[in-house]
């Protein structure tokens, strides 16, 4: 908790601090507070489509939530970004992450 309670101080001083959120999300998932890192993922997204690491990360948590075809869509999404971005490494992991949940 005391980590959460640290970025939460974070994002206080810098509310679109997309590092801290993805950061505290990554919290919230290890405490199985879906509710919680799905916002703030979704949030990240939302503001800053760029910021292509949690694209994977919010659609492995909409698989752990039974929520396939959302999970696809931001895989696709995610794929999308980091094809634009030049980042093969990300597009990588999501294109394999994608493959297992769709085949």
């Amino acid at each position: 908790m005391d980590r959460i309670i640290r970025l939460k101080e974070f994002l206080a001083e810098n509310p679109e601090d997309s590092f801290v959120q993805h950061a505290l999300a990554l919290e919230y998932v290890k405490l199985q507070n879906e509710p919680e890192a799905r916002n703030l993922f979704e949030n990240i997204l939302i503001r800053d489509p760029d910021y292509i690491g949690s694209y994977y990360h919010l659609a492995k948590l909409l698989e752990r939530i039974y929520e396939k075809e959302a999970a696809i869509q931001w895989y696709e999404k995610g794929m999308s970004k980091a094809k634009e971005k030049g980042d093969l490494h990300a597009y990588n992991e999501l294109q394999s992450a994608y493959e297992d949940l769709v085949y």
